[in-house]
């Protein structure tokens, strides 16, 4: 039977060595990423451009049948 100290110091160095296990896999993945995030970049997407805008807003066809039944649903709701 072993003493409580040696318990300790045996709780002790298995603890350390699995949060320094844990450490350096964590440090290698950070690197891993980083080297694949370096090798490939993700793309960058240009803007579009198109025709300027005045400023309004354009209805690009909702039915307006569809939009008064949503905001009928959307006021009874918030009434309960």
């Amino acid at each position: 039977m072993t003493s409580i100290s040696e318990q300790l110091s045996d709780a002790l160095g298995i603890m350390v060595m699995g949060m320094g296990l844990v450490f350096i896999f964590l440090s290698i993945l950070i690197i891993g990423i980083g080297i694949v995030a370096k090798l490939f970049p993700a793309p960058i997407e240009e803007p579009v451009t198109g025709p300027a805008t005045t400023g309004c807003a354009k209805t690009v066809g909702i039915d307006p049948k569809l939009v008064a039944a949503i905001t009928s649903a959307i006021h009874q709701y918030r009434a309960k």
